[in-house]
């Protein structure tokens, strides 16, 4: 039997057909209807000529039809490519030009957008939600429901071809696609892959946003099982111990940053919860002692990974205080190792195929058959990881990544501002925090954070704006090519 992703919904809906697959407040959709949706879409989206190794992105807020479009996609072997709705216009369109799809799917509040950012690629716009002709592109909602049911009849993808791909952000600003193939995301999804034992019927929540690798990673965890995956809106205390509690819940995960917002709420007894997850490159043990105490009955583990590799490294609930500050060790079906120069490489057969159309930097990326992450480790006695700082300049804030070239070129033209360089720093809550350091006129007064990000507004998403701000007198250069320092500022900034 072929490792691909159609396999999970279709295990899922033999076994267990009158089963919610996944809900969206008061939303719900069984496996069976997911199912018979995904096949319906799939028809569809082969009337308007999708094929086998296509192209398609969907740029959408989140919605129940997106599940039903990614498993559609996948029948056919065309990739599926989400997009960060809060994208700016300026920010998509080189987005768009470089995956070059055959189709875009928006919701109806993107659509015109859509359309327009489309019509020079030509590319074709389908939008979800019913446009009644009053919109541009197809209604792909009505295509839907007068397509057929049936299984499509097409021949199965192959394992290597590319299921997905996810965008995260290049170090000269320009996106990598990371490209994750049919096999690499089943095994993403089954035993060995999970942050946890998967067990009971109450499923899990998923705090991370469909355009997100995580947010698959984890829905697939629980469909893998035949749970259910609960989507929420926003990513707050009350959405999310209100999920919990109303579908009796066992699983939720959230980064450090989100599980202040939940500590920081008014105390909520969550008794199904047996999961309370985190993950990043730092966990503080304040927090891991804080989510103790508010869930008793929950086990902890904290993970580490990135979109290239999904989850890769994690440390159980038995060792989260005896080794303070450490990622854990491999999981099952990893290998990891701390190169001379210190940076942590991996090896896994859930590793990307590499980045979409940049041969050369996956070529380094996946040099010598490891994935070379860019971030600095230790590794003591026994192999547990810690995670010490950064190789590479992107900047991981909040689980997504960061070119500070792009926000440097975003804050071009605020008054006053004579130089700037963006670096991440070190941040309990974020991982890292985007900090603008900048060199003034003469004279000017030091910037307030508010400004640079109004400054910025919406061309870049919220989480690229800075939230700290650094005032020097001269940005460090190297000597031969006067480029600025960026690492050199960050550890003077971070230590």
């Amino acid at each position: 039997m072929p490792l691909i992703v159609d396999d999970v919904l279709s295990c899922a809906a033999g076994a267990s057909p009158s089963h919610p697959a996944v809900t969206l407040g008061e939303e719900a959709v069984t496996f069976g209807e997911l199912r018979r949706s995904a096949n319906r879409f799939a028809n569809a989206l082969s009337g308007l000529g999708v094929a086998r190794g296509d192209r398609v992105c969907w740029w959408s807020d989140l919605a129940l039809a997106g599940v039903s479009l990614y498993f559609g996609l996948n029948r056919l072997g065309a990739a599926f490519a989400p997009l960060n709705p809060a994208y700016g216009d300026e920010e998509l369109a080189p987005i768009l030009a470089y995956l070059r799809p055959r189709l875009l799917v928006s919701d109806v509040g993107h659509a015109e957008r859509a359309a327009a950012l489309a019509a020079s690629l030509g590319a074709r716009v389908a939008v979800l939600g019913g446009t009644g002709g009053r919109l541009p592109g197809a209604d792909l909602t009505a295509l839907v429901a007068a397509a057929s049911a049936a299984d499509p009849g097409l021949r199965p993808p192959a394992e290597e071809d590319v299921a997905t791909i996810f965008l995260t952000s290049g170090s000269t600003g320009l996106p990598k696609g990371v490209m994750v193939s049919q096999r690499a995301s089943w095994l993403r999804t089954h035993a060995g892959a999970s942050a946890h034992t998967v067990s009971g019927g109450g499923g899990e929540v998923v705090m991370f946003p469909l355009f997100h690798m995580a947010g698959w990673n984890f829905a697939g965890m629980a469909w893998s099982a035949h749970h259910t995956a609960h989507l929420v809106h926003r990513a707050e205390a009350d959405e999310l111990l209100g999920a919990v509690n109303r579908f009796g819940a066992e699983t939720l995960y959230c980064i450090p940053a989100v599980w202040r917002r939940v500590l920081g709420a008014p105390r909520v007894d969550t008794p199904s919860l047996r999961w309370a997850l985190t993950g990043t490159s730092q966990v503080s043990t304040d927090l891991l002692h804080q989510l103790k105490e508010r869930f008793p009955t929950a086990r902890t583990t904290v993970n580490y990974g990135s979109t290239e590799t999904a989850r890769a490294v994690a440390l159980p609930d038995g060792d989260l205080f005896t080794r303070p500050g450490s990622v854990g060790r491999p999981i099952p079906g990893v290998r990891a190792q701390v190169a001379d120069d210190g940076e942590l490489l991996l090896r896994t057969d859930r590793v990307m195929a590499g980045y979409f159309d940049l041969p050369e930097e996956t070529a380094r990326a996946l040099d010598g058959g490891w994935y070379h992450t860019g971030d600095l480790a230790e590794q003591d006695e026994d192999g547990y990881l810690y995670v010490v700082g950064r190789k590479k300049e992107v900047i991981r804030t909040g689980g997504e990544s960061v070119a500070p070239v792009e926000v440097e070129a975003a804050l071009t033209g605020f008054p006053a501002l004579a130089e700037v360089a963006v670096v991440g720093l070190p941040d309990e809550r974020w991982g890292e925090i985007v900090c603008a350091v900048v060199v003034m006129e003469a004279g000017a007064p030091a910037p307030e954070v508010a400004a640079l990000r109004a400054h910025i507004g919406e061309r870049l998403a919220a989480y690229k704006h800075p939230r700290r701000v650094e005032v020097v007198d001269r940005l460090p250069r190297t000597s031969a090519t006067g480029q600025v320092q960026r690492s050199l500022l960050a550890r003077r900034l971070g230590g």
